[in-house]
């Protein structure tokens, strides 16, 4: 299968590397020193998993030079992908497929703009990536799964084609009949650690147990089950139970990514991840008062980022 990962960071370069050493041929779309490093000395993955390195491997930052392909992955900060689809033209053949594993819940249908929303197949992952160095991607997390699926619920060729793909680097990989309900419940948790991290500037494990703090986190999820029920989306009826069961058991040190991002100075993907609650909330009459609050307090840090 001929592959073109468009950004490859902790999640990208993670995964189009296991690819590439199944024999997929792969081609890494970067900028940069990240770029220069891995034409010079190849990918390489420091991973508990196991350690790899792609050498030589196939990188660019012109993606009209890289042809039509069986397979496009979206890896970009969501804040990136209207350019990079808007550049994907020169990828697409007849048969092309289309999977975004950003993070949200809106990234299909923005590539699908630009792509045409048949060629998009929905996509998620639970995995801790990032890039250490250029050329060096770290990951840390004994989990890494991708969840596949069509928006339309159906099991197709092309579905089947990309999860074999993914089944043969020996991550844990699933095929679903309903993407959807997999990127809400999956939102329910990102939103809010992404959200009071960001607000509290601590790990996890600082805020999840001060009661108001707690207080929070609840009523947000609540606000994102409410939209997501609010168009159809056929969430579990404990699902915000869960979600905070999740975030009970998890490492106590975990930072969300837009919480780093924001504390380095850096852009930061607050449209996906908090933006959106009360986007969608409006258009479907639900109040988001909590997602409203925490977009208002972190939105001058994230116009001072942006310059």
């Amino acid at each position: 299968m001929k592959i073109a990962i468009i950004g490859t960071g902790g999640v990208g370069g993670y995964y189009g590397a296991l690819l590439a050493q199944q024999g997929e041929d792969v081609t890494f779309v970067a900028r940069g020193a990240h770029l220069q490093a891995i034409r010079q000395n190849g990918l390489e993955i420091k991973s508990i998993h196991g350690d790899v390195t792609i050498f030589p491997a196939k990188a660019t930052d012109r993606l009209a030079q890289i042809g039509p392909v069986d397979l496009v992955l979206f890896c970009v900060k969501a804040y990136d992908t209207a350019q990079f689809a808007a550049e994907t033209a020169p990828l697409l053949g007849e048969d092309t497929t289309v999977v975004s594993l950003q993070n949200g819940v809106e990234a299909a249908e923005q590539i699908g703009q630009f792509v045409g929303m048949p060629r998009m197949l929905g996509g998620a992952t639970w995995i801790s990536s990032a890039i250490e160095s250029p050329g060096v991607i770290r990951q840390v997390s004994q989990f890494r799964r991708v969840v596949l699926g069509e928006l339309d619920g159906s099991m197709t060729p092309r579905l089947q084609a990309v999860f074999q793909a993914f089944d043969k680097t020996g991550i844990t990989v699933e095929a679903t009949q309903d993407i959807a309900r997999v990127l809400w419940t999956k939102f329910i948790f990102i939103s809010a650690a992404s959200s009071l991290g960001s607000l509290t500037r601590l790990p996890l494990g600082d805020y999840r147990a001060v009661p108001e703090t707690r207080s929070l986190v609840i009523q947000l999820m609540g606000e994102v089950e409410s939209v997501a029920r609010a168009q159809g989306v056929a969430l579990a009826p404990d699902v915000v139970e869960k979600s905070l069961d999740f975030i009970d058991q998890a490492a106590p040190t975990i930072r969300a990514s837009m919480q780093n991002d924001i504390a380095a100075g850096r852009r930061s993907e607050i449209e996906a991840m908090i933006g959106v609650i009360g986007r969608k909330g409006r258009a479907a009459g639900v109040a988001t008062p909590v997602a409203d609050m925490v977009y208002a307090a972190l939105l001058p840090i994230e116009v001072k980022a942006r310059g």
